[in-house]
């Protein structure tokens, strides 16, 4: 009897010490997997409209999430948790791909990574005043020269006024930061990855319904480009990014794994470059450091 529980104190330890950098790696799938939504939108709009494009690719995700929770015969949430998964599905499933589709309709993906860039920041704020917290003066001056520099930047780039594609992407701020915030107040009584998985099932009917209409509207003209952008945002960046994401910040915890997010607006750029040709200017790589700098300090605020 002694053996067996010996054996039962040690096997924990075997496995703790793997798992610590196997989340790390999950967490920076992850982030690669989200840094790749803003080009593979760009492609995915070369075959569909953006109504189109959104519902369909919820839909795939939606039944993808639902043959993951059906595999692992994962039971459903409790009736108090809908709300908040309602609130999830609202602001992450349906608001932030929507606003960020028709803002790069007329805008550049690497110009919706600068703005997006604050995302981290308007989050922050947002779980401040939802969870009555009171951070420090350093965090409040970081995320408004955040704010700041994102603010200028865009109307620089906009000819010195907002487009309707800047307010696409603000507005896309404001419901995903909302998203987010509830998203990860629900994690705290289930498995991150099941928040994601609920939230996109609770969809599913109102992105078949939704799918039907705009396709019915909206030209279809399928490529090569078209097609893989709308399943690797379905699968890549909807779910399995989101998968991973959720399951390594529940291994390395939430403060490490998002200093491994601050890479996301450089990585966007980059793929923008590598994969559309797009052509940087010096303000949006300038931009972009300066908001990561902004974060950061908040992070280190926070801590």
């Amino acid at each position: 009897m002694r053996v067996q529980n010996s054996a039962t104190v040690t096997a924990p330890i075997a496995v703790t010490a793997p798992a610590a950098g196997g989340g790390t790696l999950l967490a920076v799938l992850g982030v690669v997997a989200f840094s790749l939504t803003f080009p593979a939108t760009v492609w995915g709009l070369e075959s569909f409209g953006p109504w189109s494009l959104v519902t369909v690719r919820g839909a795939l995700a939606a039944l993808i999430a639902g043959g993951f929770l059906l595999a692992l015969r994962v039971a459903p949430p409790e009736r108090r948790h809908w709300g908040s998964l309602a609130v999830v599905a609202a602001g992450v499933v349906v608001g932030y791909p929507l606003l960020t589709t028709l803002a790069l309709k007329t805008s550049s993906s690497s110009h919706a990574a600068v703005v997006v860039g604050l995302l981290p920041l308007t989050t922050a704020c947002y779980a401040a005043v939802r969870e009555g917290r009171r951070p420090s003066r350093a965090f409040w001056l970081a995320a408004t020269a955040g704010a700041a520099v994102v603010i200028v930047f865009t109307v620089s780039q906009s000819g010195g006024s907002l487009r309707s594609g800047d307010l696409y992407l603000f507005g896309a701020l404001l419901v995903c930061a909302a998203g987010y915030t509830e998203g990860g107040r629900l994690a705290r009584e289930m498995p991150g990855w099941q928040v994601i998985g609920w939230a996109l099932v609770l969809c599913l009917p109102l992105m078949l319904a939704g799918a039907a209409a705009a396709l019915a509207v909206e030209p279809v003209r399928l490529t090569v480009p078209g097609v893989t952008g709308l399943l690797w945002a379905a699968a890549g960046s909807s779910f399995l990014g989101l998968y991973v994401w959720y399951r390594g910040m529940a291994a390395i915890g939430i403060a490490r794994a998002s200093q491994l997010q601050l890479a996301q607006p450089l990585l966007t750029l980059l793929w923008s470059v590598a994969l559309l040709g797009e052509e940087l200017t010096p303000a949006a790589p300038l931009a972009a450091v300066a908001v990561l700098v902004c974060i950061a300090v908040t992070q280190r605020a926070r801590s």
